[in-house]
């Protein structure tokens, strides 16, 4: 057992090293096409983050010239695969990352060597109420540079309790399924669980245009979406899209919402890999929140949609 985990903990080491060496030397060659980019997605990479967020990040910090980010990622699993640990790793970062994950602590300190920087590390769960306070209690209320939230639920609920201008950078996990007209959101429910909410596990989120609008009161701008339409990037007021980001052409929300991600589940709990329509279809009956024309009032998706003539 020892030799096992010795030669384990050996080769996941190197390959994380590996990987870790061909991200930066990609970034390296990249930076340098960026005063050309016009989509946000040509710059997408994956290195250590699920969806090639590690791209789109180095792209938006080196636009608006910050070296060394504070950052605040809620929602990052055993930081394996996280938006966050490559800006950590590569600048020696201070940063809190939030989980719920039990003994979350030392999964991350497996994984990784946290005395490259100062990561601070926080186990809970993230409702509506406590994020504040936790961020109060670390001392990441002011000048944070990138937050990312990932939480598969309450997250429109979570940033709406946020202060404005609580970063410069944010990233926001969105509910493509909801597609580009509606401004809803699932309830604002404690333990929220998607897997529990609807068998699909297909009913969760926010709207990307819930989560746009909800943003400008937050003084932010919507820049784009990574390609699998999932997490959607903002900027702070305070660093103007015509200073920073003018080349940036931006699209038709239709666009941004149209993933083909087949993640759903049958009733028996396994993947039937619902496509198209067929995704919205199956989450008709879930009650979620119209946040502009019934504010805190739950009502069927199906409902909502013929309400709105979708």
């Amino acid at each position: 057992m020892y030799f096992k985990n010795f030669f384990y903990s050996f080769f996941k080491s190197y390959f994380h090293k590996k990987i870790y060496m061909q991200g930066l030397s990609h970034l390296n060659n990249a930076r340098l096409n960026y005063d050309r980019i016009t989509n946000l997605q040509d710059v997408e990479y994956k290195i250590f983050s699920q969806n090639g967020e590690d791209g789109l990040i180095d792209f938006c910090l080196n636009r608006i010239q910050i070296d060394k980010p504070k950052f605040v990622e809620v929602g990052v699993g055993d930081y394996l695969e996280s938006n966050t640990r490559f800006v950590f790793e590569r600048t020696s970062a201070s940063g809190l990352i939030i989980d719920c994950i039990k003994k979350f602590e030392n999964k991350v300190k497996n994984n990784m060597k946290i005395w490259k920087g100062e990561l601070y590390i926080h186990e809970e769960m993230i409702n509506t109420n406590n994020l504040n306070q936790i961020l109060e209690d670390y001392k990441f209320t002011d000048n944070v540079d990138l937050f990312s939230l990932d939480i598969d639920g309450i997250d429109y609920w979570v940033v709406k309790n946020l202060p404005s201008n609580f970063s410069k950078i944010a990233i926001l996990e969105y509910n493509p399924i909801f597609g580009s007209k509606l401004e809803v959101t699932v309830p604002d429910l404690g333990e929220f669980d998607r897997k529990k909410y609807h068998f699909s596990h297909l009913c969760y989120g926010a709207s990307l245009r819930a989560l746009i609008n909800l943003m400008k009161s937050k003084n932010f701008y919507f820049i784009g979406t990574n390609l699998m339409r999932n997490n959607a990037f903002f900027i702070s007021n305070d660093f103007p899209k015509e200073k920073y980001f003018s080349n940036i052409k931006m699209r038709e929300l239709d666009y941004y919402t149209s993933s083909n991600v087949s993640e759903s589940r049958d009733k028996e709990g396994k993947l039937n890999y619902l496509k198209g329509n067929d995704k919205l279809k199956s989450i008709l009956d879930c009650e979620v929140v119209d946040v502009i024309n019934f504010t805190n009032k739950k009502d069927k998706l199906e409902h909502l949609l013929k309400k709105t003539n979708l």
